[in-house]
């Protein structure tokens, strides 16, 4: 007989972390320094300083991993620590474009000239319009008016004059009408004729030289209406080169003294049209006239006075005025509109939709220009555009602000300002789901964010991690004036980020885990008056969480508990065991036991998952059973081919399953039926298995571990109960302290397994063996398939020797018929539907 190894029995120092708060370097985290930097996270950090140092261009940053909800806020604080020393960015404004107003001039500025300029700007208008109005109310400026008034009256008078003489000449007289019109009248013996008649009564030849002189002085007259519109205007062109010589000496020393304030080409170049403008445009600048009031408000823009000095205005997109080094911007909420700008559109009072340069508004792409921004690129691509548009500014360093209309039907033409150029690092904190989508899916993804920053869930649980713990919970509570946590609530508060990890030599890494933890704790403490938080406030969170959360898992033990869901805790049972399996309620899971039973019969099937067939399983689960097909093909299908009918099953599961924790489950029912052998029910087990029996790790150990003792708890603790778990799970255990004094005072066992062997002796009592070996388990099942064996080829054979016969009887009477034509072949039956 072979020697069977017999897992040993874990003790309570097995069962979780062993902290000695003793070591710890503080009495109460009132002696430790605060501190909220992130842990164990110098391969995140290393990428991240990285993108915020690296200037080059694609180096912007995807951080994955970050927890809590203040990833941004973390992140900038980040960045802020890492950040060079960099100056202010410039300041970007537009300006009013004379020759294309469809088009404002975006003009870069030094940091907080932007908003200078368009004080300048502002200062001018009130100066115009107050100095303008009074140089054309000086005495000198109207003498000159006058002047030029009489010089050209004299003129205008001697060319009337001149007409006048020219029709007494001709004795004609020049008469108006109320038309406007000139009569040129006869004039005889110095009187005007009265009719016709007397006109017609003159000579032939005096009535020719009237018609002709009154042509001529038709010609004269036009002549002079066109010398005295030519008088007129060079009257005004004189008066208006007056008023700008006069506006002149105003506005130049106004505009030059601004233009010297900025060394900037684009700005003189600005200065000398708005010079101009003014020049060409005095009218803005006469007496104001109160505005009427309306009799309730209107949400319009009013096109007259608001529009009247738009020329002047500067709109100032980023200032910089106040900004000491380089912007860390956070957005919130990374709309199109917010990340990029917009050109607002506003309704004027007819009803239309207008807009003007001032209404250019940039995104915190732009204001973050020559810094940081960051944002959450999950919220981000779900918004229409942005992606793309993200890309497209990434790429070429360029951002046009246009009007985002989401809408095209509601579209208008509206104005197309200059591109801004950009050089702002981009940092985004998304999911590893949307990293690993994007960078498989966009190829452009990889050129945009050459720089990844992942962030660990866990660090090692030393000497470091101790101190970080202590700095978190020393910060939270300083910051929030709550007690400070003793010596052994920060090694209560150690054992739960290793349980957060399932570790006993790791932690949690994210320390905003611990927050509400530290809360809560203070909270605890608080209520009993006590001046520092103790373990005890610690585990009491933790079971008033559980309590909170774990209405399901008592109703489901109480119906395990009344017998409505069937699972045997004592005794024995051939072809049955029971499974465990982890359900998870939103922030709770908890464990909970299912009976997996396994029933064989002579057939040649094999192996059959009843979940499978029902189609409850998952691709896992399905792999799970396949591999228990393996197993027995290695160990006992060598020599010989398995004839057996076997089924699976998870009795009274009605949903769906997946997972192969349970396989080792399913093994051990299925060798229990084969080899006819009892199992105690007393032990739940738990574990995947591979092709060779080993007992592979699984996840929710601790859950499985307190749901199944729970339940025993509940039915009745017998001193025997107990778990098997993978043996390579034992580092991963951090089981609730209740566990671990039942185990000290052996109400409950723990065995951690390797092989399936190791399983099933202590499942049977039965040493292992080897297939053959007698009185073993390995044995017992081994002469169980020779014998289902022996019966298939028994089986076989008789019913080759029927099928034999049928034939030869077959064959015989269709000899024998006579023959007949024929018959057309049947159509096929129709599939089978299956509910």
């Amino acid at each position: 007989m072979s020697q069977t190894t017999v897992p040993r029995e874990l003790l309570p120092g097995d069962l979780g972390p062993q902290v000695d708060p003793a070591a710890f370097p503080f009495a109460t985290t009132a002696d430790v320094e605060p501190q909220r930097s992130p842990l164990g996270q110098e391969r995140a950090l290393r990428s991240l300083r990285l993108g915020t140092r690296m200037r080059a261009v694609g180096y912007n940053v995807y951080v994955s991993g970050l927890s809590g909800n203040r990833k941004e806020a973390l992140l900038k604080e980040l960045v802020a620590s890492h950040l060079p020393a960099l100056p202010p960015p410039p300041d970007w404004v537009y300006l009013f474009n004379f020759k294309d107003p469809d088009r404002p001039k975006a003009v870069r500025l030094e940091p907080g000239q932007g908003a200078a300029l368009r004080r300048d700007l502002e200062q001018l208008v009130e100066t115009l319009k107050r100095k303008i109005p009074e140089a054309f109310r000086q005495e000198t400026f109207e003498q000159d008016k006058d002047n030029l008034s009489k010089k050209y009256d004299a003129e205008s008078k001697i060319l009337k004059e001149r007409f006048e003489t020219s029709a007494q000449e001709k004795r004609l007289l020049v008469q108006p009408t109320p038309q406007g019109q000139l009569l040129f009248i006869p004039l005889i013996e110095g009187k005007p004729i009265e009719d016709a008649a007397q006109f017609e009564a003159l000579p032939e030849e005096e009535k020719a030289r009237y018609t002709q002189d009154q042509e001529t002085l038709g010609y004269e007259a036009r002549d002079l209406f066109k010398k005295q519109h030519a008088l007129m205007e060079a009257l005004q062109a004189e008066v208006e080169q007056i008023v700008k010589v006069y506006a002149g000496r105003i506005v130049d020393p106004l505009t030059g003294a601004i233009a010297e304030r900025y060394p900037n080409p684009r700005v003189a170049e600005y200065l000398k049209e708005v010079r101009d403008y003014t020049l060409e445009n005095l009218e803005k600048f006469k007496e104001e006239k109160a505005q009427p009031q309306l009799p309730f408000p209107m949400p319009f823009m009013r096109m007259g006075e608001a529009d009247r000095f738009l020329e002047y205005r500067v709109n100032v997109l980023v200032d910089n005025e106040e900004r000491k080094g380089a912007p860390v911007l956070v957005e919130e909420s990374p709309t199109h509109r917010n990340l990029f700008g917009v050109i607002e559109k506003v309704v004027d009072e007819t009803g239309k939709l207008v807009t003007n340069f001032t209404r250019i508004k940039a995104g915190k792409l732009l204001q973050a220009s020559g810094g940081y921004l960051i944002f959450n690129l999950d919220d981000a691509i779900t918004e229409p555009f942005v992606w793309k548009s993200l890309k497209r500014v990434l790429r070429s360093g360029l951002i046009e602000i246009e009007s985002y209309q989401p809408l095209s039907f509601l579209s208008v033409a509206g104005l197309m300002p200059e591109p801004l150029p950009v050089n702002t690092r981009v940092i985004v904190h998304g999911s590893p789901l949307l990293f690993q989508l994007l960078r498989y899916w966009d190829p452009e993804f990889a050129e945009c964010f050459k720089v990844v920053a992942d962030f660990d869930y866990e660090t090692d649980r030393n000497g470091e991690g101790v101190m970080a713990y202590a700095q978190r919970i020393a910060h939270v509570t300083r910051s929030e004036d709550l007690p400070p946590f003793d010596r052994d609530a920060v090694a209560e508060v150690l054992r739960f980020g290793a349980r957060q990890v399932e570790h006993k030599e790791r932690i949690t890494a994210r320390l905003e885990e611990l927050d509400d933890l530290v809360r809560e704790a203070a909270f605890f403490a608080q209520e009993d008056g006590a001046p520092a938080v103790t373990a005890a406030h610690i585990q009491k969170v933790v079971d008033d969480r559980t309590f909170r959360w774990n209405r399901i898992e008592e109703k489901i033990r109480r119906l395990i508990e009344e017998r409505t869901i069937l699972v045997t805790v004592d005794g024995t049972e051939v072809g049955q065991v029971n499974g465990l399996a982890v359900l998870s309620l939103g922030e709770y899971a908890f464990g909970r036991p299912s009976r997996v039973t396994a029933s064989v019969g002579a057939g040649t099937a094999g192996l059959v998952n009843i979940e499978r067939e029902a189609r409850l399983s998952g691709s896992t689960h399905d792999k799970g059973v396949l591999i228990l097909a393996g197993f027995l093909r290695n160990r006992f299908g060598r020599n010989r081919p398995l004839a057996f009918t076997a089924s699976i099953a998870f009795e009274q599961s009605y949903g769906g399953i997946d997972g192969d924790s349970a396989s080792s489950t399913e093994l051990y029912a299925l060798l229990s039926r084969l080899g006819d052998l009892p199992l105690r029910q007393d032990l739940a087990v738990t574990g995947s298995v591979n092709q060779l029996g080993e007992i592979q790790a699984i996840g929710g150990v601790n859950e499985k571990i307190e749901g199944f003792y729970r339940v025993c708890k509940a039915v009745g603790l017998t001193g025997r109960q107990g778990v098997l778990i993978p043996d390579a799970n034992v580092r991963h255990l951090v089981l609730h302290p209740e566990v671990v004094d039942a185990v000290r005072e052996g109400r409950f066992h723990i065995y951690p397994v390797r092989t399936v062997d190791e399983g099933m002796t202590v499942l049977t009592g039965l040493p292992a063996g080897q297939p053959g070996e007698a009185e073993t388990v390995n044995g017992r099942v081994d002469e169980a398939l020779e014998v289902l064996d022996r019966r298939a080829r028994e089986r076989g054979n008789g019913d080759d020797e029927k099928a034999e016969k049928e034939k030869k009887r077959k064959k015989e009477e269709a000899d024998e018929a006579p023959s007949r034509p024929e018959e057309p072949p049947k159509p096929p039956s129709p599939p089978e539907t299956r509910g």
